[in-house]
C-alpha cells in the first residue's frame, strides 16, 4: 500500500490556509484543514503600508504556524501555490514572501516541496482552470466527503494537496518538475 501524507499551502500575508491529505492508493482522505491568521496592530490599515511595517513578525507567525502543522501531522510531501503577478507590484512582492516563508518552513523540516499554479490546481480539482473559489470549494468538499464547505483558504490549500496526489495537472506520474505548463499544457 502506497500512503502519502500531504500539506498542501495557500500563503497569504493576512491568511494562510493549510490542508492535510492522505492519499493511498489512488484514494483521498480528509486529516486536517485551517488557516493561519497574522495579527495587524492598526484599525484600518492602509493597503501595503501595514504590511512592510509588520512583515518580520507577520513572516515569523506563518513559519512557527506551519511547523506546529508539520509536527503535529508529520506530513511527508509539500504542495504549495505559487504567485500569480498582481496588478500591485508591492502586493505581490509581499505574497511572495509569504511564500517564501511557507516553502522555508517545508525545506527547513526535509520535506519535499512541489509547487503549482492556481491554473493548474483548479483544473486538476474542478476540470476548470477559470473556476469560481466557490466551485472549488464545492469540489474539495465532495472529493474529501466533508461534511461541510471548507472556508475559502482552506479550501484552496486542500486543493493544492489534491492537485499534487492526482500528480499536478491530471497528469498522473508524470513529473511537471522543470517544465513550464502554459495554459494547463507542458510547453
Amino acid at each position: 500500500m502506497n500512503s502519502i501524507r500531504i500539506l498542501g499551502i495557500d500563503p497569504g500575508l493576512r491568511i494562510t490556509g493549510f490542508g492535510v491529505i492522505e492519499s493511498q492508493d489512488n484514494k483521498l482522505s480528509y486529516v486536517t484543514s485551517g488557516v493561519i491568521k497574522t495579527a495587524s496592530a492598526k484599525k484600518n490599515p492602509v493597503e501595503g503600508e501595514d504590511d512592510r511595517e509588520e512583515l518580520p513578525a507577520r513572516l515569523k507567525v506563518i513559519l512557527e504556524g506551519l511547523f506546529e502543522v508539520i509536527d503535529t501531522y508529520q506530513p511527508t510531501q509539500v504542495a504549495v501555490e505559487k504567485v500569480f503577478v498582481n496588478v500591485n507590484p508591492q502586493s505581490t512582492l509581499l505574497l511572495g514572501q509569504a511564500r517564501g516563508a511557507a516553502i522555508s518552513a517545508a525545506v527547513i523540516r526535509n520535506l519535499i516541496v512541489a509547487e503549482y499554479t492556481a491554473l493548474q490546481v483548479k483544473q486538476s480539482v474542478v476540470g476548470n482552470g477559470h473556476a469560481q473559489k466557490e466551485q472549488v470549494q464545492e469540489m474539495v468538499k465532495r472529493l474529501l466527503n466533508l461534511p461541510a464547505t471548507p472556508s475559502p483558504d482552506s479550501a484552496d490549500a486542500l486543493a493544492c494537496a489534491i492537485c499534487h496526489a492526482h500528480g499536478g495537472q491530471g497528469l498522473g506520474k508524470l513529473a511537471t518538475a522543470g517544465f513550464r505548463v502554459k495554459n494547463g499544457r507542458l510547453v
